[in-house]
């Protein structure tokens, strides 16, 4: 499929990136299923992207549960679990897509190698996939994790908001040893995806003594106003990265820097001086040293999925991803 294969001199780079955050004593490492389940990957791959032929919209859904997943007690498949008071019945996951991608890639996996491949391990490979199939980058996943065992819904409110400030932002990234680079760089996947209206229709009309959010460029408002009227459907789908919302590239951080960023905690990421510096890094402006988006996310990504991960006897391979064994 067009977009499934990188640069050849880009995904050298990021090999060597993965590499090295596996050899820092992660505990995953790239091969991981070399020899119990050396399909795994393939199957994955596969799953994904039958389904993305018949709905894109699961690659960005796959994406931000991954993102979800390990913001939430590490990257240990949690979000997956169904069952009342379960991560996956949280406000802030309400609105997430792609479980049916999971359960089938899972399926297969099993069929073929059972009791071996972790739900986590689906999650990381089919958010890396989702990435390709929108034409960005392909990067080596470090594997070995282990599927937690514990989901409890209260804990998703640690969940960074759409309305958080980039102070709120970083503090929420720096616990899990993420920098202000990777807070730009993984809010940047929202160049594939949407928005319902519900989580960003209080900036249009009264964001401000009646008024609408002041950061919202004056020709983007109308636009944002028919799509999401007052009393309108507050479940309707809006482009995050108005114009390319179907291609990971750079145009969300340019949008971003024309007052079109859809959430206020995006745009914010303009406004504040600290990380509007890294977005001109990536729109190579100012005569800064550019910085390379594809590069950068793919290195996050790596960083990003080795948050508390559960390897060796910590944890499970659960038959089924919703459900603890």
């Amino acid at each position: 499929m067009k977009g499934s294969f990188a640069k050849p001199a880009l995904f050298a780079m990021v090999l060597v990136v993965a590499m090295a955050a596996t050899a820092s004593g992660q505990g995953t490492r790239i091969g991981f299923y070399s020899k119990t389940c050396r399909q795994a990957e393939s199957i994955v791959k596969s799953t994904v992207e039958s389904h993305f032929r018949t709905n894109s919209t699961v690659a960005p859904g796959l994406l931000r549960m991954h993102f979800h997943d390990c913001f939430v007690n590490g990257c240990d498949g949690s979000v997956l679990i169904d069952g009342p008071n379960t991560e996956r019945k949280a406000v802030q996951n309400s609105l997430l897509r792609g479980f049916e991608v999971i359960d089938d890639a899972k399926g297969k996996l099993e069929a073929a190698c059972p009791g071996v491949v972790s739900c986590a391990d689906i999650l990381a490979l089919a958010a890396r996939d989702s990435v390709v199939l929108t034409k960005g980058i392909n990067w080596k996943v470090p594997m070995g994790r282990r599927d937690g065992r514990v989901s409890l819904q209260a804990d998703a409110s640690s969940l960074p908001s759409f309305r958080s400030s980039i102070e709120s932002q970083k503090q929420q990234f720096a616990r899990f040893g993420l920098d202000t680079k990777d807070l730009v760089t993984l809010v940047g996947g929202h160049t594939i995806g949407t928005a319902a209206c519900l989580v960003f229709n209080y900036r249009l009309n009264n964001f401000t003594n009646g008024g609408p959010d002041p950061t919202i460029h004056p020709s983007f408002l109308p636009q944002l106003r028919a799509l999401c009227p007052q009393n309108g459907n507050n479940f309707r789908r809006v482009d995050l990265d108005t114009g390319s919302a179907n291609k990971f590239d750079t145009s969300f951080f340019t949008n971003l820097k024309n007052g079109r960023g859809v959430l206020e905690s995006d745009q914010k990421l303009w406004t504040d001086p600290s990380t509007r510096t890294i977005i001109e890094r990536f729109l190579g402006e100012k005569g800064l040293k550019r910085l390379n988006f594809n590069k950068e996310f793919a290195r996050s990504m790596v960083k990003m999925s080795n948050i508390g991960v559960k390897t060796g006897n910590n944890g499970e391979i659960r038959r089924v991803c919703s459900a603890i064994n």
